[in-house]
């Protein structure tokens, strides 16, 4: 080393350490205050933020525009996905049409088959969808399921989690391994295969598997969310295919500007245009609730004053989950600002390990330390895009899905899923940790294996 790079390196290491030591300790102010304060966690995630920026060296306003902006940015997408969510989740309720794919599901499906039916539903529903909306959607569902079957929540809501989080992380066209396929120049197709085939056992796993184990650590009782006697008592329900198709409205939408993209992904034609559009997040949701009311408001024969009274007492019961998932958008911000993946990135550089091993073990670590997933994602893809440039088209698609796995590795406290997973099941943050935190971790790891006995055999 020359004694240029030696004096840099000398002077980077102090830096680094008190990044490292920051973003550590914030995460274990959040926690206790939380857990042993009883503080509320918006206010837990705040401080923490803000005390890990001023540890990092990040300075007082910075640390301050650096949360709001996280807190923006995730109210911006999370949020307004948790809006329209809810009042979709409510107008589903209400009107019975909830009630009625519950009573399908459960009356096919035992109590023993009811956590693999929940896993592919998760699956089917989390393959063109984005997360937050998937959960947002099937939230409802997972709730009635576990009241009318009398099954433990977390073994309905792991299985289902479980395939919304393995489809999400592995299989494109979500933006994460599709960010990783464009930064590797992977084969789409190829990754697309793999990817399902490592998904399948992924979420068996981590899904009915997983979830009869962590319904033994955690017992809790049902949320007394999506509870309406007008409901049950309503003459008119709307029917299982209409209740149905309002769900996978905005799952087709989403679906078809996937496969525009893919199909036709320079295309500037007006269909394609539509369809980017219409496939929007936002605005598939927003659809979702606009044909919710005509389908499901029609079918539950609700009238006009019943469907907005649905829709406006939808929302105050989210706004605690709303600032707590901000504050943790706002968290993850800080860290990501502070450059403690750039840390984590120059300390894996140059490690001779398996390289399918170190694009997981960089994702994981990177998802750790700053709570997205996205960001694990660009960030591993960018540091290991060198390295693919010289592997086969099959181990290329497959370090995208090492990547992908890595990148869900140990959800916590900077992760806003966390705190949106943790404030619609009802439990606590130790709960939360020993369910969903341990699940991502079975989902991560499990991918990993899929991902190193393919490499074995083909």
């Amino acid at each position: 080393m020359s004694p240029t790079l030696f004096l840099a390196a000398a002077d980077n290491a102090p830096h680094d350490t008190q990044l490292i030591a920051a973003a550590l300790g914030g995460v274990a102010v959040i926690i206790a205050l939380i857990t042993w304060l009883k503080i509320h966690p918006f206010l837990a995630l705040v401080i923490g933020a803000i005390g890990v920026g001023l540890a990092a060296g990040l300075g007082a306003q910075p640390s301050v525009d650096s949360f709001t902006k996280g807190f923006g940015s995730t109210m911006a997408g999370v949020g307004v996905l948790v809006g329209f969510g809810a009042m979709f989740g409510k107008l589903l309720a209400d009107s019975g049409g909830a009630d009625r794919i519950v009573d399908t599901l459960v009356g096919r499906s035992s109590p023993a088959v009811l956590p693999w039916t929940m896993a592919l539903v998760g699956a089917v529903i989390g393959l063109p969808m984005f997360f937050e909306i998937g959960l947002v959607l099937l939230m409802p569902v997972i709730i009635l399921v576990a009241r009318r079957s009398g099954l433990p929540l977390i073994r309905v809501a792991i299985p289902t989690l479980a395939g919304l989080s393995v489809m999400h992380g592995l299989v494109p066209p979500h933006p994460g391994p599709l960010v990783a396929v464009t930064a590797l120049n992977a084969n789409l197709g190829l990754t697309l295969g793999l990817g399902v085939l490592v998904a399948i056992p992924t979420v068996i796993v981590a899904g009915p598997l997983f979830g009869k184990i962590a319904a033994r650590w955690v017992d809790v009782p049902v949320p007394e969310l999506f509870i309406t006697d007008s409901a049950k008592s309503r003459e008119h329900r709307p029917s299982f295919g209409a209740a149905l198709l309002a769900v996978l409205i905005p799952v087709i939408l989403m679906l078809g500007k996937a496969i525009a993209d893919v199909v036709a992904a320079d295309s500037k034609s007006p269909a394609k245009s539509v369809l980017d559009f219409l496939g929007t997040p936002a605005i598939a949701l927003g659809l979702a609730v606009i044909f919710g009311i005509l389908l499901l408001g029609r079918g539950g024969r609700m009238d006009r004053s019943a469907i907005a009274k649905s829709l406006e007492t939808a929302l105050p019961p989210i706004a605690g989950i709303l600032l707590i998932v901000g504050a943790g958008g706002g968290f993850k911000q800080v860290l990501v600002d502070t450059g403690i993946g750039d840390v984590i990135a120059k300390a894996i550089e140059g490690s001779n390990l398996s390289v399918l091993l170190l694009a997981w073990i960089v994702a994981a670590l990177i998802r750790v330390a700053t709570g997205s997933a996205t960001v694990a994602t660009v960030t591993a893809s960018g540091i290991l895009a060198p390295v693919a440039a010289d592997l086969s088209n099959t181990h290329v698609s497959l370090m995208v899905l090492a990547i992908g796995a890595g990148s869900l590795f140990l959800s916590h406290v900077n992760d806003a899923g966390f705190w949106l997973v943790k404030e619609y099941l009802g439990v606590s943050v130790g709960q939360n940790l020993k369910t969903w935190t341990a699940m991502e971790c079975v989902i991560s790891v499990t991918g990993l294996a899929g991902v190193l006995a393919l490499s074995a055999v083909i």
